[in-house]
This record gives C-alpha cells, structure tokens and sequence, in this order.
C-alpha cells in the first residue's frame, strides 16, 4: 500500500482551522487502534518471519524486505493479547519509531485511514496500562460516535524491561 500520498498530516492553516492528523486505523481482535501516519513507513502482506532465539515472546522474528532486514513485533503479545491468528488480512506495518528506528509490527488487518481534528482527541486522564506500560495517549471520537484509541508507539520497543 502507497501511503506517500496521504502524509499531509498535521497542518494548521493561518484562518485559524484546527489542526489536523492523519491515522491508520488497524484491528486488534474487535478493536480499533489509530496510528498517527507520520510514523507509517510502509503496509505490507504477512510474509516469512525468521525466528530468533532467546528473544521475547513479541518479537516475533525478523524479516528481509526489499534487503533491509527489520525486526517484526506482535502487538496482540506486546499488550498482553492472545497470540497472533495469521489471516489473508493479517498485514505487517512498517513503522520508523524515534527510539527503535524501523520496524514491522503485526495487525490483524488495516481497516482505513482516518483525519481526526484536534477538537475530535481527548487526551486520557487516567492510565490504561499493562505490566506498567501505557498503550494509549489519547481517544480519537469519529462522526459516527465510533471511538479510535491512539497507540504510543514508544511502547513498541525490543526491550524487555523499559519504562
């Protein structure tokens, strides 16, 4: 999937328009998850996953794209879900991350690309954590009433013990 066309995000005009981001919204299970779209380098097919030993249950293993060798996460284990189910819709999202640089993490499948004004995301005021991890910044409330929770990505790292 070319997403270089749909990162004009987060642009505020002189008019005083709210500003605006860009997300990807994937599925977990039945839940929907928002992924700011500055940090999507590319979405592509679940393919072969080589395993490395001793490493953590959500490093999955790493894969070889277009000879560029990226470590692959599962966020159903990452957040303490059940185990990754591969589907036709299963996808690899390749992210470049500030603290891990590029990496691909595994969604159940990319259901669209969503604009949420600033108006439209709430901060979270309470904590939504997991082994003392938080998974979601802010609330992302759509026109038609659906919510979108917004990852951190700063909680997808390799490390085992972090934060």
């Amino acid at each position: 999937m070319d997403i270089s066309s749909l990162k004009n995000t987060a642009q505020e005009t002189e008019d005083g328009k709210e500003e605006t981001t860009q997300y990807i919204v994937v599925g977990l299970g039945n839940e929907n998850y928002g992924i700011n779209i500055r940090y999507v380098d590319n979405i592509v097919r679940m393919q072969r996953i080589t395993r490395v030993p001793k490493m953590p249950n959500y490093l999955i293993g790493i894969i070889n794209l277009r000879g560029e060798v990226l470590p692959v996460v599962s966020l159903r284990l990452k957040m303490g879900l059940e185990a990754d189910v591969y589907e036709k819709s299963t996808r690899i999202i390749i992210l470049k991350t500030e603290n891990e640089g590029k990496m691909g993490v595994i969604v159940d499948n990319v259901r669209e690309v969503v604009t949420l004004g600033s108006s439209q995301v709430d901060k979270v005021d309470y904590d939504i954590k997991s082994e003392g991890k938080n998974f979601v910044t802010s609330v992302g409330k759509r026109e038609n009433g659906e919510l979108v929770s917004i990852l951190d990505l700063n909680f997808i790292t390799l490390e085992e013990n972090t934060q």
